[in-house]
This record gives structure tokens, C-alpha cells and sequence, in this order.
């Protein structure tokens, strides 16, 4: 008989790579995963890792079982879902990973709803950045990941996930309420050419506002003054309401508790923002509520983003 946790620990082996790490992500010691692993390989008979120097690798034996482990674990998920509450009515809890904005534009209403709707479905929600969402749906930490695509073209999606399509999220020029310099004053589209001269903040290097800035503002040719490396949306929004510099900004991310403006750009960029599940993994009952809610909040904020465009929109010629 296949022993489940010990299932658990070689597909956790695969997505992370080390046996220590996969002692942290279950809170055991390295010398117990590789028992557990010595005696996955007793119970198959098969040899299912081997060492390179100081680190392990799935053996392709490893690898196959690794992928029916998956199957057999969402497997198992749903039978306990179904089994405790047999009536079929959604219920339990729902881990949701999304990144920061998607947390309080997309979550944070999404929960609200259903604590009304589906008051037996609960859902548990993580802060993950996109690149680190996918690694933990792949190793079952969260049901559901709502993420984005990265502007290096890095996508979640792949022949073990799934994805559903939430919402454009279009990239917006922040400035100071009331701004009296430059072209970031006024109604409608700005062309970034105008802002050559511009204070920015973004974010550290090599992250996405950061990338997102220097390609867009050399695309309108000039490179950008950065003034303040700021990981923070909040700190970053607090720089910009005090006059101290403009930015880029995914529009979910536009906090409306601070004083500033967001005006779409005349050459458009959106990020695309979906929710993602494990292909395969057998959907509960609380987890298709879920992604039901999530495109019913994704079609309120895309419809309240049209209308504020509308409004902000230049007077027609």
C-alpha cells in the first residue's frame, strides 16, 4: 500500500528540489524526509531518487510516481471535501494566493461576498507574488493562485495548471493630485515623451515597476530619473501624493485612500491578471464558488475601471 504523506513528500521533492527544503515546507527534519523516501522506495520497489553531490533528483521512476502522487492527493482532498459535508452544498475552506493588489481589489470583496452568499465556504488568503504563487499551487499549499503575467513574458500557466481568465489590468500614470508641472495635469491619455524630465519611483531592480518604468519610458525615449526604490505600493503612493515623484502603476494597484491621479497612457499596456488551479485536480464544491465569485468581482472592478476611463476621457474634437 502507498503511504499518502510519503506521496506528499516526492511530489513536495520535485517542485522544491532539496530535501531540507521540503522538511521546512512540512515541518520535519532532512533525516526524516529521506526515511520517509527510503521507505516510499521499499514500498515500490523501484529506486525513486539519487544523488548529485549534495543535492537529489528524481530518477524517472520518481518522476511518474510524482505525477500520479498529485492525481492521488487532489483525489483524496475531494473525498474528505465530499465526505464531510454530504449534502454536495459548497463548504470548507479555500486557500487563495494572489499578489497584493489582487488581494484588496479581487480577494478581500470576493470574501465579503460569499461570507454572505456561502457563508459554509471559507476562504483563506495568502499575499504571493506571481513567481512564487505557482510554486505553491504545484505543491498543493493553495487551491487557487491569482496571478499575472510578468512583462519577461513569465507565465504561470503549463501542461499541470490550469487558468481562468479574470481581467486586463491596464498600466496607469500616477501623479500628485493637483500636479501643476509637466503633462501629467489635465484629462485623458498622457504621452510619456512629455515626462523626460520627471521624478519616478518604482520599485528595486530587476522587479516588475521597476522593469515596467525604464521600458516604457524608453519607448518614449529618454531614461528614467529614479528618485526612490520603493517594494511598497502604500509607500510608494505616499511618495507620489507628496509631489515627491510620479510612477507606474497596474490600475488594481491605484489605492484610492491616497490623494493622487491616475491617467491612462496614449500607448496602452495592461497586465493580464487570471486565476490559476491544478489541471487534473478535481474542483470542490467551495472551490468552483470561489472561481465563480472571483469572475463575478474581476467583471464589477473591469466595469468600474471603463467607467472611470470614460470619465477622465479627453472631450471628443
Amino acid at each position: 500500500m502507498l503511504n499518502a504523506a510519503r506521496l506528499q513528500i516526492l511530489a513536495r521533492l520535485e517542485n522544491l528540489g532539496t530535501v531540507r527544503a521540503v522538511g521546512a515546507s512540512l515541518h520535519l527534519s532532512p533525516s526524516a524526509v529521506s526515511a520517509h523516501l527510503a521507505a516510499l522506495e521499499a514500498e515500490t520497489g523501484a529506486r525513486l531518487v539519487e544523488r548529485t553531490g549534495r543535492r537529489v533528483r528524481l530518477t524517472p521512476a520518481g518522476r511518474t510516481l510524482a505525477r500520479h502522487a498529485r492525481v492521488i492527493l487532489d483525489q483524496m482532498a475531494l473525498a474528505e471535501a465530499e465526505l464531510a459535508h454530504p449534502d454536495g452544498q459548497p463548504a470548507g475552506v479555500v486557500r487563495v494566493a494572489a499578489f497584493s493588489s489582487g488581494v484588496r481589489a479581487l480577494v478581500i470583496p470576493l470574501a465579503r461576498r460569499l461570507a454572505v452568499e456561502h457563508p459554509r465556504v471559507q476562504v483563506e488568503v495568502v499575499e504571493l507574488d506571481p513567481r512564487e504563487s505557482g510554486p505553491a499551487l504545484r505543491r498543493a499549499d493553495v487551491d487557487v493562485a491569482v496571478t499575472a503575467d510578468l512583462l519577461d513574458g513569465a507565465r504561470l500557466a503549463g501542461p499541470d495548471v490550469a487558468t481562468v481568465p479574470l481581467l486586463e489590468d491596464p498600466v496607469v500614470l500616477v501623479a500628485p493630485a493637483g500636479a501643476s508641472a509637466g503633462t501629467a495635469t489635465g484629462e485623458g491619455p498622457v504621452d510619456l515623451a512629455g515626462l523626460a524630465d520627471a521624478r519616478w519611483a518604482a520599485d528595486l531592480p530587476g522587479r516588475y515597476l521597476s522593469t515596467l518604468v525604464e521600458s516604457a519610458c524608453r519607448d518614449a525615449g529618454f531614461e528614467p530619473r529614479v528618485v526612490a526604490r520603493l517594494p511598497s505600493y502604500e509607500l510608494l503612493l505616499a511618495h507620489v501624493e507628496a509631489g515627491l515623484s510620479v510612477a507606474l502603476l497596474p490600475g488594481l494597484a491605484v489605492d484610492p485612500r491616497y490623494d493622487v491621479v491616475a491617467r491612462p497612457l496614449r500607448a496602452p499596456r495592461t497586465r493580464p491578471v487570471y486565476a490559476a488551479v491544478r489541471r487534473g485536480a478535481p474542483p470542490t464544491a467551495a472551490t468552483s464558488v470561489v472561481l465563480a465569485g472571483l469572475r463575478r468581482v474581476a467583471a464589477d472592478v473591469t466595469v468600474a475601471t471603463a467607467a472611470v476611463g470614460r470619465a477622465t476621457a479627453p472631450p471628443p474634437r
